[in-house]
């Protein structure tokens, strides 16, 4: 009866087509282009990145280590050479709002050669103007006109005099200006004669200078306006020969860079700027060092720098769109910056101290982010999604932002932003930002799902072998025979736990690659064979697995119980998975089961102890309905069944041992003994049908390694779901043993079939015998 449940060996795993592979060595073959197997989430990438509207950007689901990153960066750079190269950006000096540096853009390659033109013109401007005013065309003119103000200065002075003459006093004009000198017999008199004057003659003379001054009033107002004027007639002389010397190169920079509004604006005012400081161009001779006692704004030098040019964003390198991987997030790289640097014990910064950000950078082309590292900056997270919403990048200071108290600093103006944002994460991290997060769902509109398999096609399997023959070149190991890339792709399937996929997880192909070099190179072979490819595995499983080994030795020393031969009533062998980190291994488990009158039905121990997970608390309930449909349909059960695990001092959770829990029940009702031989995995609904469960291969895999240990009769083996079979990838030994006989597998599609197996009865010689126990119970 059991040859109809059992499996045969080549029902075990799937082994690779060597059809598929029409090649000897990955030598042979060509590069891989692409990704293998992502054609949904390389079709939603491509949409995303094709799509120029607002909001569209990217988000890249999946798996560590299938793929995502490079081949997402493989694709932006694609796109990326069809996209022209982006806009120059470069702060200056505002002349009306000093707080608030300008944003000015350009042509790429543009912003250096404005830099370099508009301060080379600055250093011509500080060396020429100086020499200019020190020329004799310049002393000329301004002489000429103070000549023509001495002149009506001169015809005031005279009238004053005229007046002055006939209070007794004359005005002489000195360097201190003019000065009132009295008069005796019609001549100015000297310290000596005035000191030898009565005090009459003092008061007599101080009355009349009083009424001298009054008298005066008009004279001295036309002698002041006339300073004036003389003072802004030279100072319109002066602008005009600097406008002179300036003229040509303000229209040279203009016909260049003026054709954009803002850059014309600024250059007008530079212009006027510069002839509203003159004196700080004609004096050649200011302090060039920082002294003691300066202010820090108080040197000529620092001056200047309102001049320069802070070169932003410089493209000119660039030869398509950018496209940035920024793999530290953190506010001041991603958004930018403004340093400082002390003077004085004072710290003080400029327009010229304005740093970009990665987001600076990739304006106009790509940015891609690790979603854990921008989550591990929240500030940044905000600041980049506020980017989007507003479309410009704003430089704010990273204290400020954090409410703390800061020094003074600037507001530069914001730069308009147009970049496609690239995130890639898992699938946890999107469901939570697309539920709890507004913006996100909003901004980032498109989702690149990449899977972890692919279909074992003929076309995959070829691309496989591109795939590996790619970084055979790329890494510089050496070239896969064509049995040992068959191993590969085996391996593939195995990781894929399932017959018909292979795995795009690659790293840990690559890794298989690496450590098949690794051996093939010790053992000093030309290429890497099916053994160097199955010693990277075994060495692989090896270096993980010594909780399983120690484990296995307790199964030997009897200290954990476990029968593997004869029949036990009430006792089954379940099957577990456990893991230490990428490895993870099968371990059988004793499970029993005792009746006993009572009306508790069915006891979950480990549930009672707080050792049971809610999914292992269902499968509990879900028997229990079996059982109550089948025995209790029309009056209760009347026992109480005592339901755990031996030797489990951890939380027990899943529901794959419900079948398993379900025959140890039913062995005890029944007093049927159970074939102690045999280990049982399987999921059960409410109606008997065995359901599929997850680790199919560890399990199996970890009872065949207690039964070889302790040792094998011939009459061991496992009883798994039939929608299972599919996931059967085992190691060669276990086939092997299945092939000789020393081994078996039973596949079964409900309880029926498990019990017939398990117990050799049918189900209905058993429910015979349950129902006359009940009966005797409830009588």
């Amino acid at each position: 009866m059991k040859d109809k449940f059992r499996l045969k060996a080549e029902e075990l795993t799937s082994i690779c087509d060597q059809e598929d592979l029409n090649f000897d060595t990955t030598e042979d073959m060509s590069p891989l282009k692409g990704i293998i197997g992502q054609d949904r989430g390389t079709q939603a990438l491509g949409f995303g990145l094709k799509i120029k509207k607002k909001g569209y950007n990217i988000y890249v689901s999946g798996l560590s280590g299938t793929g995502r990153s490079t081949f997402t960066y493989s694709i932006a750079e694609g796109y990326s050479k069809q996209e022209p190269v982006p806009l120059d950006w470069v702060y200056v000096y505002n002349f009306n709002r000093k707080e608030s540096p300008k944003a000015l853009s350009f042509k790429p390659g543009q912003g250096k050669e404005f830099k370099k033109e508009l301060e080379g013109f600055i250093e011509h401007l500080k060396r020429t103007i100086p020499e200019t005013f020190a020329g004799i065309e310049y002393e000329t003119r301004k002489n000429d006109v103070i000549k023509i103000f001495n002149q009506k200065k001169g015809n005031v002075l005279k009238k004053l005099n005229e007046k002055s003459a006939e209070y007794g006093f004359v005005y002489t004009p000195s360097e201190q200006g003019l000065i009132s000198i009295p008069l005796k017999d019609g001549k100015p008199i000297n310290e000596e004669e005035y000191a030898a004057l009565s005090i009459e003659e003092r008061e007599d003379m101080m009355e009349k200078y009083e009424e001298l001054r009054i008298a005066t009033v008009e004279e001295f107002n036309d002698l002041r306006i006339l300073d004036e004027d003389l003072a802004e007639n030279i100072n319109q002389l002066d602008q005009n020969v600097v406008l002179e010397v300036i003229r040509y190169d303000i229209k040279k920079l203009m016909d260049k860079y003026g054709q954009r509004a803002a850059t014309a604006i600024y250059l007008n005012e530079l212009e006027k700027d510069i002839l509203e400081n003159l004196g700080k161009f004609k004096n050649k001779n200011a302090p060039k060092n920082f002294s003691l006692f300066d202010l820090p704004t108080g040197n000529d030098e620092n001056f200047f720098i309102r001049y320069r040019v802070n070169l932003f964003v410089d493209n000119s390198q660039l030869e398509n769109a950018p496209i940035i991987l920024e793999s530290n997030p953190i506010y001041n790289n991603l958004m930018g910056h403004i340093e400082y640097k002390s003077q004085m014990g004072v710290l003080t910064t400029d327009f010229t101290q304005i740093k970009p950000g990665s987001l600076h950078q990739a304006n106009g082309g790509y940015i891609i982010f690790q979603m854990k590292e921008i989550l591990n900056n929240p500030i940044s997270w905000e600041m980049l999604k506020r980017s989007l919403k507003t479309n410009e990048i704003n430089i704010e200071n990273y204290n400020r932002l954090m409410g703390m108290a800061v020094t003074a600093t600037l507001k530069p103006e914001p730069i308009p932003l147009d970049v496609k944002v690239i995130i890639i994460g898992d699938d946890y991290t999107y469901n939570i930002l697309y539920n709890y997060d507004d913006d996100f769902r909003k901004l980032f509109k498109v989702m690149a799902d990449f899977d972890i398999e692919m279909d074992k096609s003929s076309e995959n399997l070829k691309r496989m072998g591109e795939f590996i023959a790619t970084h055979c070149k790329e890494s510089n190991i050496k070239h896969f025979d064509k049995m040992a890339v068959s191993r590969v792709v085996e391996y593939s399937t195995r990781i894929a736990g399932h017959q018909d996929k292979l795995s795009t997880q690659f790293n840990q192909i690559i890794e298989i690659l690496y450590e098949a070099d690794f051996w093939a190179t010790e053992e000093g072979s030309d290429y890497v064979y099916e053994r160097h490819v199955k010693k990277a595995i075994d060495e692989k499983i090896y270096r993980s697995n010594k909780y399983e080994q120690k484990l296995n030795e307790m199964f030997m020393e009897g200290t954990l119980l476990i029968d593997i031969d004869g029949e036990k009533v009430g006792q089954i062998n379940g099957l577990a998975v456990m893991g230490t980190g990428e490895y993870s291994f099968g371990k059988p488990s004793r499970i029993t089961a005792t009746v006993y009158s009572g009306e508790e039905g069915v006891i979950n121990i480990e549930r009672e102890a707080k050792q049971s997970g809610r999914i292992h608390d269902k499968g509990v309930l879900i028997l229990s309905g079996y059982l109550g449909q089948r025995y209790a349909r029309k009056k209760p059960l009347g026992i109480s069944v005592g339901l755990g695990f031996e030797q489990s001092y951890s939380v027990v959770d899943g529901d794959s041992a419900s079948s398993t829990e379900l025959y140890a029940i039913l062995s005890s009702m029944s007093d049927t003994p159970i074939k102690q031989y045999l280990a049982v995995t399987g999921s059960i609904n409410q109606k008997g049908e065995i359901q599929p469960i997850g680790g199919v291969n560890e399990k199996i895999e970890g009872f065949y390694q207690v039964c070889r240990l302790i040792g094998l009769t011939g009459r061991q083996g496992v009883v798994i779901p039939r929608s299972n079979i599919k996931n059967l990838v085992l190691r060669d030994e276990v086939i092997q043993a299945v092939e000789k006989g020393d081994f078996h597998i039973y596949a079964i599609d409900n309880v029926e079939e498990g019990v017939q197996i398990l117990m050799g009865r049918t189900m209905e010689d058993l429910d015979g015998v349950i129902n006359k126990k009940l009966e005797g119970i409830s009588n």
